[in-house]
């Protein structure tokens, strides 16, 4: 078959150069329509009961995640010409489109009793810019007044004061969020400049629109970078900017389909799909690079372009599908799961690994065969001395120091073990984040003042229509109220009971001391008032409180909303706060009641979505290893060659693992998942050298140090090229400011590292140990394709290279 595609590639070389460039130009007007993701918080299964408990949750009540906080703390914001700058931000951000509303001081609206209409209404304190510091100063003792706002909008320890922005949900997750986001940050940088005042921002809608800038950012750096790197590496290698250029053009040609593919796919770039990219010309380079030295190495003994090429095709072709195969079964095991952001991740590279086989396969011998033949020169890069000394090392370590090899080994897995067994599980809202970035910092200012900006949600159900009046019930709510009060890690809950205590609040003038429940006697009073206010429309008063109210309670009353913020303290202290702390409270409160308590919102989910990719991924791995030794029996038809290949790899991965435990670097999602993908990726290696060592096996009579010895010196060189690449490809992930990126790069450039002694050391002195080579039969037709000599030179004949219609260079130029 492999020796047809030769002919036929070679043969057609002109139809299919158009052919492949009319088909990227095709992809290309695909990809200039890739748009951002901006929802980041959907990987927990649609099906599963907390997230249809969430999506009703948000029927019900509303958005959790879509308020934006501006902070500032300095006193001087309370002077009059400060306050009314503020007065003048608030009021423009409120006439920013996609901004629903807008709470701040200034525009702090309050409870008054009508008596004439037995109602309240909601009249804002500030009815008019002040004119003077006396005004001021009076009006803001009236805002400290109001027992609601305390610790909402004001710090009452520290002075420090928020703006709370409401999103629209239909700008917040689209493409508009951006142009959102930046209007409302050039009006507080406005501020900023006139006032001296520092601001500081927070919550999901700008933490979001803060990674999904980088993610664009940085997805075209890292091309950037990885290209320039790769053109180094190529250049070292072969000496010649063809051999630079071209594979170039190869790899960007697949990154064209590849973005091309995420739009025909309906995907949009997010932070695991904006690597893609990236790794797709780390990955394709070395396709490039093997068969550019196997083309190499054959016209030095042929001394015919055309001949040359068409003997690399023939005889590497199926040997690089199978890399790219098991490199792929480290993306497609991602498609096993039913999370989104995963699936597309394994389904987009999974995709274009194939793709970048194929082009390299017709791309490169219709260049190459066009080009000039290489020069001595340009071929000496097959006599690498230094390379050439390394892998005569690898040999007498493997025939003379076995001994000392499964040494080496057991100490490196006792020591990684201990460093897996250190390996903690933990993630934050903003883990990706660098710790010195100001979203970080900002979040530490809004923790340390308000003690959080992460939406946490309780509800609790009554069982019961119009249960959630009933006194004795909301004394259970605020009784559990008080004790979330006492926990530093949350902010003072908003429900229906402090909206109560404000009205009771208000029904006694305003008098602070009346900031409670009403008891029996006043109970019909209050909520008569609160009843004639909901049909009231002066002043739009009547609204606004019935908005307040379906915010913190269902249609029919049975059910209310406990709405309240948390710090980012991380998914294990989360869990331990609502397990040990916040649960056991619930159900010493409500025990007995017939009243349901649960907790849901965007942070629990998000928690919980993490703990679910991790298992998921931990499942994938297994899978990739059951894939792995699949590709590897089929191939080699040998249960102990699936030993051979597995074994190894689960070493690099151990130790990899034990790099994470010594390093603190926590198991998360983004560390997770490069264990899968290592495993790909370094299963090309022991495949590749099992092979060559099976075919050597039958050129040498089943003498196995003499095929081990031949097959580091030729199977070795690839090896440690391909390695190389990837290391240095891997690495310009290092510079990304996302924690989870930065962990993926230095990882998978340990592993490659790892996976240099396991496959060039470990691997053969197994080999050498384990293997007789007298107890089983070889399969020529597995190992055929890494013949150099077992193909006769007439088998060339079967080319018809004359039918080609291409002069045949007879002699080395």
């Amino acid at each position: 078959m492999w020796s047809k595609l030769a002919l036929f590639v070679i043969k057609n070389r002109r139809i299919l150069i158009l052919l492949l460039a009319a088909m990227t130009v095709f992809m290309g007007w695909q990809a200039r329509k890739v748009e951002m993701t901006y929802d980041f918080a959907q990987v927990v299964s649609p099906d599963d009961p907390d997230m249809v408990y969430f999506q009703q949750f948000k029927r019900t009540f509303g958005e959790d995640g879509n308020v934006f906080v501006l902070g500032m703390q300095d006193s001087s914001v309370y002077e009059l010409g400060n306050f009314n700058e503020l007065r003048t931000l608030t009021d423009t951000l409120g006439k920013v489109q996609g901004v629903s509303g807008v709470l701040s001081v200034t525009r702090l609206p309050r409870l008054e009793k009508d008596t004439a209409t037995s109602t309240f209404k909601a009249l804002p304190i500030f009815r008019r810019a002040p004119q003077s510091q006396v005004e001021l100063d009076s009006l803001m003792r009236v805002v400290n007044a109001q027992e609601f706002y305390k610790g909402q909008l004001i710090s009452p320890t520290t002075g420090a004061t928020l703006l709370a922005l409401t999103l629209d949900p239909k700008f917040l997750n689209s493409s508009k969020r951006e142009g959102v986001m930046k209007e409302i940050l050039s009006h507080a940088e406005r501020f900023q400049q006139k006032t001296g005042i520092k601001m500081h921002y927070a919550g999901l809608p700008y933490v979001r629109a803060t990674m999904t800038t980088k993610v664009a950012a940085e997805m075209k750096l890292f091309v950037g970078l990885t290209v320039v790197m790769m053109a180094i590496t190529l250049f070292m290698f072969f000496r010649t900017w063809s051999a630079v250029v071209f594979p170039l053009l190869i790899v960007l040609v697949v990154v064209v389909w590849c973005v091309g593919t995420m739009v025909l796919m309906g995907y949009k770039i997010n932070l695991l799909t904006g690597l893609i990219p990236s790794i797709i010309i780390v990955i394709g380079i070395p396709n490039c690079t093997y068969l550019l030295s196997r083309y190499h190495y054959d016209y030095r003994k042929s001394g015919n372009q055309v001949l040359a090429m068409a003997r690399v095709v023939r005889k590497i072709g199926l040997v690089t599908l199978m890399n790219n195969t098991t490199t792929a079964i480290g993306f497609v095991v991602f498609c096993f799961t039913n999370i989104a952001i995963l699936f597309q991740f394994g389904a987009v590279a999974t995709i274009n690994i194939f793709v970048a086989f194929a082009v390299s396969f017709i791309m490169m011998p219709i260049v190459f065969t066009y080009l000039p033949p290489p020069t001595p020169k340009q071929l000496q890069h097959l006599e690498a001395k230094p390379l050439t000394k390394l892998l005569e090392f690898f040999d007498y370590l493997v025939l003379e120091r076995r001994q000392t090899v499964y040494i080496a080994a057991f100490v490196l897995i006792v020591l990684a073990s201990f460093g897996v067994s250190k390996v903690r599980s933990v993630s934050y809202m903003v883990d990706d984040l660098p710790k010195d970035s100001s979203v970080n910092s900002d979040l530490k200012f809004f923790e340390q003042h308000f003690n959080g900006v992460m939406p946490l949600e309780m509800v609790v159900d009554t069982g019961k229509k119009k249960g959630i009046l009933k006194l004795k019930n909301l004394e259970k709510i605020d009784r559990l109220e008080k004790f979330l009060r006492t926990q530093p890690e949350l902010t003072t809950p908003v429900s229906i009971v402090t909206f109560l205590k404000a009205s009771t609040q208000a029904f006694y003038n305003g008098n602070p001391e009346y900031y409670r429940l009403p008891d029996n006697s006043e109970k019909n009073y209050v909520l008569s008032y609160l009843a004639r206010s909901q049909s009231a429309n002066e002043g739009g008063s009547g609204q606004m409180m019935q908005k307040l109210l379906r915010s913190f309670t269902d249609s029919t009353g049975q059910r209310a909303r406990i709405s309240l913020k948390i710090a980012d303290i991380g998914s294990h202290n989360l869990d331990t706060l609502l397990a040990r702390k916040i649960q056991p409270e619930i159900k010493q409160i409500f025990n007995g009641t017939g009243m349901d308590v649960k907790l849901t919102g965007t942070t629990i989910l998000f928690t919980k979505g993490n703990e679910y990719l991790i298992g998921m991924l931990k499942e994938s791995l297994f899978i990739a290893f059951g894939l792995v030794g699949l590709v590897v029996l089929l191939l080699f038809r040998s249960i102990r060659a699936v030993f051979f290949t597995l074994l190894p790899n689960f070493f690099t991965l151990l130790l990899t693992g034990g790099i994470m435990g010594y390093f603190g670097i926590p198991l998360k999602p983004s560390t997770a998942l490069i264990f899968s993908i290592a495993l790909g990726i370094d299963g090309d290696n022991s495949i590749h050298l099992l092979a060559k060592f099976r075919q050597e096996m039958a050129i040498n009579g089943q003498r196995v140090q003499a095929a081990i010895s031949t097959t580091l010196s030729e199977a070795g060189t690839s090896m440690i090229y391909t390695s190389i690449v990837l290391f240095l490809g891997f690495s310009v992930f290092a510079f990304s400011e996302f924690g989870g990126t930065k962990a993926l790069g230095l990882l998978m450039s340990a592993s490659l590292l790892i996976t240099n002694f396991s496959n060039l050391i470990l691997l053969p002195a197994l080999l050498v140990t384990f293997e007789h080579g007298k107890d089983e039969t070889i399969d020529q037709s597995s190992i055929r394709h890494y013949d150099d000599e077992y193909h006769e030179e007439d088998d060339d004949f079967e080319l018809n290279l004359n039918r080609m219609q291409v002069q045949p260079r007879n002699e080395l130029s």
